[in-house]
């Protein structure tokens, strides 16, 4: 049956209102999410989706997930799934697999896999009465767009690209022995920018040169440009081995963000990048699947955060770590400029594809495409999947419903 996206659905009943009542520890705050919360109440297409009550929240079944995008599979109760391996007894996970689309989720996690790469939820994929189910903010900001991206609304032309090279001036960031973070990163900025004009598009730099720009002006240069992005441009730092990529979009409001296991009444205030969250969840995915499917790196994720410069962006807007400078190993390949070329086409290819979504509603590229076509040797880079953090409670989100046939928007 063809579908096309529902108008946004809620539902805030006075059980989970009672809920946030109890967790605040007041009723000032109670009062004030339903003052915030009741002008978006609609109606749930009970049809479409099986809803079923959590600790207070609203989550679909993954059942009724799977059969609303086709996925031919009989979820198994909970009691009978098995481990995910015999060195994991306690590890339980579900591959819903179509031919087209792959998801798996673990029990009791936040980190799920979606078309081969790591991507984490708000909160854990959980069960009710022997049923998998999966929270509905975490259905209709991750899983919906990332698996028909070509239905997101909202979608401007791609004319400019913002690049914000992170750090700058006083402000070193990551340090080794081979340089500093802020210049490895506006070399691959300055990269970026050479190929991205060749391909037409304009080009504007938060900075051009080793000058501290303040965090809160960086997203200004893009607020102000019509039909513009942002990408800033970052490499990580660990006390550990840590290793890999990981990209960041704007925390969706009303869940905690990835590095977070606790909702704060932070987390319930609507940011100015959360007008944009679905469309800067979709460029964070073109790019990170480009970052994947072109250099073999370790899998850290698609993550959500309230950094500044993405907080604040009112355009579809991302951070880049593009690798750790305190990692010996990757620290030499950054230093180098082959890799940072290298880190600067991937991006671009990203970019592009992002602009292909917006102006011809074509879906990115897959990590599995890229590695098929670039490097047969990349097809069995592995998928690393790291622990998850236990989440907490979030306001009910909304869910996609199906529709007779109409023609995408």
């Amino acid at each position: 049956m063809c579908r096309s996206l529902h108008s946004i659905t809620r539902l805030i009943s006075s059980h989970s209102m009672e809920s946030y009542r109890v967790m605040f520890r007041t009723p000032r705050w109670a009062a004030l999410l339903l003052a915030l919360l009741l002008p978006a109440l609609h109606s749930v297409r009970a049809g479409d989706w099986e809803v079923v009550r959590h600790e207070g929240r609203d989550y679909v079944t993954v059942q009724s997930l799977a059969n609303f995008y086709d996925f031919p599979a009989n979820v198994p109760p909970v009691s009978q799934m098995l481990p995910a391996s015999p060195a994991e007894p306690s590890v339980r996970k579900l591959l819903l697999d179509n031919g087209k689309h792959q998801i798996e989720f673990t029990l009791n996690d936040r980190l799920a896999v979606i078309d081969g790469v790591n991507q984490w939820f708000g909160f854990p994929v959980a069960e009710e009465g022997d049923k998998l189910i999966v929270s509905r903010i975490d259905l209709s900001k991750i899983i919906e767009p990332s698996l028909r991206p070509e239905l997101i609304s909202g979608l401007n032309p791609v004319d400019t690209v913002v690049l914000d090279p992170g750090h700058g001036g006083h402000d070193k960031g990551a340090v080794c022995i081979f340089g500093n973070e802020k210049d490895f990163a506006l070399d691959v900025c300055f990269r970026a920018r050479q190929l991205l004009e060749a391909d037409g598009l304009k080009v504007l730099m938060t900075r051009s040169d080793d000058t501290f720009i303040p965090l809160e002006q960086r997203p200004t240069l893009a607020n102000a440009t019509p039909n513009s992005i942002f990408v800033a441009v970052h490499f990580n730092d660990a006390y550990s081995d840590a290793s890999g990529f990981e990209i960041y979009s704007i925390t969706p409001r009303g869940e905690p963000s990835t590095a977070d296991n606790t909702l704060s009444l932070h987390d319930l205030s609507q940011e100015p990048g959360n007008v944009t969250d679905v469309q800067s969840l979709a460029l964070s995915e073109s790019i990170y699947h480009s970052l994947l499917g072109n250099i073999p790196q370790v899998d850290r994720g698609v993550k959500h955060a309230r950094f500044a410069v993405i907080r604040l962006a009112q355009v579809p807007a991302v951070l880049i770590e593009g690798g750790f400078v305190s990692s010996p190993i990757e620290a030499r390949e950054i230093a180098t400029p082959s890799y940072r070329q290298l880190l600067a086409e991937a991006i671009v290819t990203g970019i592009e594809g992002f602009k292909t979504l917006a102006e011809h509603k074509v879906p990115p590229k897959l990590v599995a495409a890229y590695r098929h076509e670039t490097a047969p040797s990349l097809q069995a880079a592995p998928i690393v999947v790291t622990n998850a953090l236990a989440p907490a409670a979030a306001p009910d989100p909304s869910i996609p419903a199906k529709q007779p046939p109409a023609a995408t928007q």
